[in-house]
């Protein structure tokens, strides 16, 4: 019965960082701004560390179940 929690925060965690990933690479291959009004390479860089920081948090989530 505990798992379940794990597994829904496993699961939202790794889909977030998995699509943060790939709109932040594909936004960068267009050489488009990934945000607004910022610098292109802090942006780029810090939406990089929360995508795998996310897909790190969902695989240590499944680790729990």
């Amino acid at each position: 019965m505990e798992s379940g929690p794990a597994v829904l925060a496993g699961a939202a965690f790794a889909l977030s960082g998995a699509a943060l990933l790939l709109w932040t690479g594909t936004r960068v291959l267009h050489r488009a701004p990934v945000a607004h009004g910022v610098s292109p390479a802090a942006s780029a860089a810090l939406a990089t560390v929360f995508g795998v920081l996310f897909l790190v948090l969902g695989v240590w989530c499944f680790t729990r179940v």
